[in-house]
């Protein structure tokens, strides 16, 4: 991973640490529901982008590398990888 986007990712991943924390206290607090369910809406929200910039980081380094290097099995591994991470966020 480029530390770019190393760094951009934990900063957003504290982010959603601290959302987290709110929530729990949210609901220790008894707060209203919707509310509370809101808030857990945004905190999908927030780890989707991060998932997003992982995989966009992982495509323009890792896949592109495999692609160009030729190598036919590490090619099919690495977009049989993706494909399923792709399946398994859809569901």
């Amino acid at each position: 991973m480029r530390d770019d986007i190393k760094t951009s990712c934990q900063k957003r991943l504290s982010r959603i640490e601290g959302q987290v924390r709110g929530l729990s206290k949210m609901v220790e607090d008894n707060r209203y529901c919707i509310d509370i369910v809101t808030q857990i809406s945004a905190v999908r929200a927030a780890l989707r982008r991060v998932e997003e910039e992982i995989l966009r980081d992982h495509v323009a380094h890792c896949v592109e590398h495999a692609i160009a290097s030729g190598d036919k099995a590490d090619q099919r591994q690495k977009i049989a990888e993706l494909m399923d991470v792709i399946g398994r966020s859809d569901r």
